[in-house]
């Protein structure tokens, strides 16, 4: 099946004759500023984007369906047209420049390959188009194959190839026209869950090959996975709802999320987020997760929460900062869950528990609790040292 033109336009011819990282030596940024899509039926996917990419960066766009992803990748492809703000890539302005001419490289879920052509043919066609010496496209195409070890496929077909082969290819096609900015739209979901292991290492492999050579390139990566996002990304831009919720490395993401959307969404399992009541016992700061359950807060939080009392608190706590209690253990912090069901991951165990009206999930690697203990109430204790509170309202982190 031939690929929609739009996208063969874009892969194929998408940088002009003269290759600007070539032509001169400047950085390859990219700069979003207050940029919105409002489509004709009045449906705004994309709320003001304010973004800084920086040269050689390796970014992930990673977010829920939905969240406008792949339409601000999109965007800075030049295949969406912006509605209001401005797009830089390299220092310039791009907002009516044509894709083809924007100095990037796309690669796109479906592969978008020539069927009837070879791989050579496939990862050459764009520098035909740019009339390249034919000694030259043969050299930057073997030293692509090399790189992403597809050399015995050059003479091969698409139809004769596996999905990682495929994609392998595609990501080649981009390597060889060296581009200032590679743009990746969700390039491993089709694959099954072996390979989009092994093509998120070679990607990342990639990255840091050009960099070591002295050709660093700025990468744009799109996925929903938050898995490829947080081993992939120099830093990671979590979005919603056409809007940005944090834009970090993916340590402060996982230790300091900005908000409550950002602690649920980077993490697997998930944060446990509870909604609870902040009070005071004898002028300390507790919280109280069900009848009787109550959890006293660290002395360094005590101060930023002092305005808190009796409002509406959302409580996080990561899963691996809850674990059983032990007789070494004293009683303070320790809850009393019904354990409602045990997933064996293997070298470790989740488990999740009932308290009150909340359900609170543990990783563990303790041997002690088998599925022949669901049902049981069991107590285990909380780390509240490495917790997170968020404002009940607005969703903000309060620490």
């Amino acid at each position: 099946m031939i690929t929609p033109r739009p996208l063969l336009f874009i892969d194929c011819g998408g940088i002009s004759a003269t290759t600007p990282r070539e032509s001169e030596n400047r950085m390859a940024n990219v700069s979003l500023r207050s940029v919105e899509k409002e489509y004709d039926n009045g449906f705004k996917a994309v709320h003001g984007i304010d973004l800084d990419i920086h040269d050689g960066e390796f970014m992930v766009f990673v977010g829920p369906s939905g969240c406008a992803k792949s339409t601000t990748l999109r965007m800075i492809a030049g295949l969406e047209k912006i509605s209001a703000g401005e797009i830089s890539i390299s220092g310039k302005v791009v907002n009516e420049v044509a894709a083809k001419d924007r100095g990037i490289a796309m690669v796109f879920q479906n592969y978008a390959l020539y069927p009837h052509k070879t791989v050579f043919d496939n990862m050459a066609f764009g520098l035909k188009m740019q009339k390249r010496p034919k000694e030259e496209i043969k050299q930057r195409v073997e030293e692509a194959a090399e790189m992403l070890e597809i050399t015995d496929l050059l003479d091969r077909k698409p139809k004769e190839m596996s999905g990682g082969q495929r994609q392998r290819v595609a990501v080649g096609r981009a390597i060889v026209r060296k581009p200032d900015v590679f743009l990746f739209d969700e390039p491993l979901s089709n694959l099954d869950a072996k390979l989009r292991v092994s093509m998120r290492v070679k990607i990342a492999q990639l990255h840091k090959k050009l960099k070591e050579d002295g050709n660093p390139a700025t990468m744009v990566y799109v996925t929903h996975d938050q898995t490829e996002a947080l081993t992939l990304g120099d830093r990671i831009c979590v979005l919603n709802k056409g809007e940005i919720m944090q834009v970090d490395t993916p340590e402060n993401l996982y230790n300091h999320p900005a908000n409550r959307f950002v602690a649920g969404f980077i993490g697997s399992p998930a944060m446990n987020l509870l909604d609870v009541a902040l009070h005071r016992e004898q002028k300390e700061a507790r919280i109280t997760l069900a009848e009787g359950v109550t959890l006293s807060l660290p002395q360094d939080m005590q101060a930023k929460i002092s305005g808190y009392a009796q409002k509406d608190i959302c409580f996080g706590i990561r899963p691996e900062h809850i674990d059983l209690v032990t007789e070494q253990d004293d009683a303070e912090n320790t809850c009393e869950g019904l354990l409602t069901v045990v997933e064996n991951m293997g070298n470790e165990k989740y488990l999740y528990f009932q308290v009150g009206d909340h359900e609170v999930i543990a990783r563990t690697a303790s041997p002690a609790i088998t599925t022949a203990d669901i049902g049981r109430r069991i107590n285990f204790k909380v780390n509240v040292e490495a917790c997170h509170l968020f404002d009940g309202q607005t969703g903000q982190s309060l620490i």
